[in-house]
């Protein structure tokens, strides 16, 4: 590349720098053909596909239907007026270059030149590459950083790139020609098939057009001559055996095949043009693409010389993090929490060594900082985290090391997220519990229930805690007349907690009179609370209360019932 189109590709406008691809490709393209003689690939082309054969037939076919359709007198006077020659000799080449055979015979010996063109093609755009490389990093480096320029004309080299153990052009009349099979990696290179295939497509009309006046006049200019050798007897066809033996002539296959290298050079040299400018809109969709990908980096790159140097250590592989993770500062932080990481080291970390897990965390909670701290305190732990959504569940500050680690030996989801769910403080004496007891309960007790035992470990006496632990672990579905209203509160504020937990126990018991004497005795001496009684015995307390009642309303009556008056009544007379 020279220095004026090095330049030339630092402009600051597309279209400049779009104009620039499109003549270094040229020149390219140019340059790989421009030692190449089409005459020898066409005669090769030519006898490859036996069009000889296909010639000669379908002349003896066009004059068969000419003489057929001729009168003898336009035959005869073909031989003395040249118009009548000229006329019978431009029908027999129409017909002979129209005829399906011979276009079908033309447009193989275009794709055959075609294959050859297009090695030919191939290579001047693999030499294009490295050009069309560097004026992508002219163009991006100024603006985005080398590791930018870089890999955006790693991605532009792909689209010119073809595998040389594999580089072989096929071109066929109808059909672009499939990727793969041929060797081709890059798209500028289906652009090159796809204009070959169109000129293959193309040329055989073209070159009917082009070679017609020339046979006829080869045919016009012959008659003359031969009709000193011809015998009277043959008159009676007139100027037609001329025209078969001049169209059959080595003299006019050497035209046609001269005809046929100057049309398709002419198509080639059209195509080169277009396929330049269809190169250089790839390699600037190409930048369009990338920057579409990649829109806040590049912004951020372009305006802060830092983070410009900053992203240049980032490795290409290494770029979708870089997004993701300044979408989620950005979003959550702001722009100044992003200098400031890139200046403490954070956003290296979080780019660089941050395991993906934590990146995980960090997309689902939408902060960084949250995965940090995840990361900080699970560490090596940390896909077992992420793999019961923990991070989901609560935030790192509610959870200590130790916690996670007997938190994360049960085992068990289901387990793992009720307790996970609780608060730090609701957690912390659950944890206390051996890891088959706490397994077995926080699977069969509800997160209320969990948040009620703990609240009963936390503050009842040892011995208490111990009675309820065993009485809800050999049945689980008993902490539920522990969770009744007012019974943690009465049984919290009892003297004697273990007595208050036994008395709860025995809620499922059959009434035993001699037991609730000895509760009610209980309650007399202050040990239990007496709500206690009553969500022990609701149903026993109520009837004696309706017992009680009865009896009183009897003492009443008779102590305090109306007496009957004696009135007597004196008689006057």
């Amino acid at each position: 590349m020279s220095r004026a189109e090095y330049e030339q590709c630092q402009v600051g406008d597309e279209a400049t720098f779009r104009a620039a691809v499109a003549r270094v490709t040229q020149a390219a393209l140019t340059k790989s053909l421009a030692d190449l003689d089409y005459a020898p690939i066409v005669r090769d082309a030519w006898r490859r596909n036996n069009v000889d054969d296909v010639l000669w037939r379908q002349v003896d076919v066009a004059i068969g239907e000419v003489r057929e359709e001729s009168s003898w007198t336009e035959l005869i006077g073909s031989i003395a007026f040249q118009e009548t020659a000229q006329k019978l000799a431009t029908t027999t080449s129409e017909r002979v270059f129209r005829s399906d055979a011979m276009q079908k015979a033309i447009l193989g010996v275009a794709s055959g030149v075609g294959n050859e063109v297009g090695r030919r093609m191939e290579q001047g755009l693999s030499a294009a590459a490295e050009p069309v490389a560097q004026c992508m990093q002219a163009f991006l480096g100024p603006r985005y950083g080398s590791m930018v320029a870089r890999s955006v004309s790693r991605d532009t080299g792909r689209e010119f790139t073809i595998d040389p153990s594999k580089a072989s052009a096929t071109v066929s009349t109808g059909q672009v020609l499939i990727q793969g099979s041929e060797g081709l990696t890059g798209t500028v290179l289906l652009i090159v098939r796809r204009q070959l295939s169109r000129m293959a497509m193309t040329v055989g009309q073209r070159v009917v057009g082009a070679i017609l006046s020339r046979i006829v006049g080869v045919v016009a200019g012959g008659v003359g001559i031969a009709l000193i050798a011809k015998d009277i007897w043959e008159f009676r066809h007139g100027v037609l055996p001329i025209i078969a033996t001049e169209m059959k002539s080595a003299d006019t296959r050497d035209k046609i095949q001269a005809e046929l290298a100057k049309v398709i050079g002419e198509q080639i040299n059209e195509h080169t043009r277009e396929i330049s400018s269809t190169a250089a809109d790839r390699v600037t969709e190409i930048w369009r693409e990338f920057r579409r990908a990649h829109a806040k980096v590049l912004e951020l790159a372009e305006k802060d010389e830092r983070f410009r140097r900053f992203l240049d250590t980032v490795t290409p592989a290494k770029l979708p993090r870089l997004d993701e993770v300044v979408a989620l500062i950005l979003a959550g932080e702001g722009e100044p929490a992003l200098t400031r990481r890139l200046n403490d080291g954070t956003l290296h970390r979080a780019i660089e060594t941050m395991p993906a897990e934590a990146i995980t965390i960090a997309r689902d909670t939408k902060s960084l900082e949250a995965g940090f701290k995840w990361w900080a305190l699970a560490d090596e732990r940390l896909p077992e985290v992420v793999a019961f959504d923990l991070h989901r569940l609560g935030s790192p500050e509610e959870m200590s090391k130790a916690a996670l680690g007997r938190l994360l030996v049960l085992e068990d989801r289901t387990a793992i997220t009720r307790l996970a769910s609780l608060t730090r403080a609701e957690r912390e004496p659950l944890l206390e519990l051996p890891p088959r007891d706490l397994n077995r309960l926080a699977r069969a007790l509800p997160e209320t229930d969990l948040k009620a035992l703990s609240r009963y470990m936390s503050a009842l006496e040892p011995a208490a805690a111990q009675r309820l632990l065993a009485v809800v672990g050999f049945s689980p579905a008993r902490m539920a007349a522990y969770t009744a209203s007012g019974v943690q509160a009465a049984i919290l504020a009892s003297r004697d907690q273990t007595e208050a937990v036994a008395v709860i126990a025995r809620s499922d018991a059959i009434f035993d009179f001699f037991v609730f004497a000895d509760d009610v005795r209980s309650v007399r001496e202050g040990k239990i609370s007496p709500l206690l009684l009553w969500a022990r015995y609701p149903v026993a307390l109520s009837v004696f209360a309706f017992a009680a009642l009865i009896v009183l309303l009897i003492l009443w009556r008779l102590l305090f019932g109306r007496r009957p008056r004696i009135v007597i009544a004196q008689n006057k007379s």
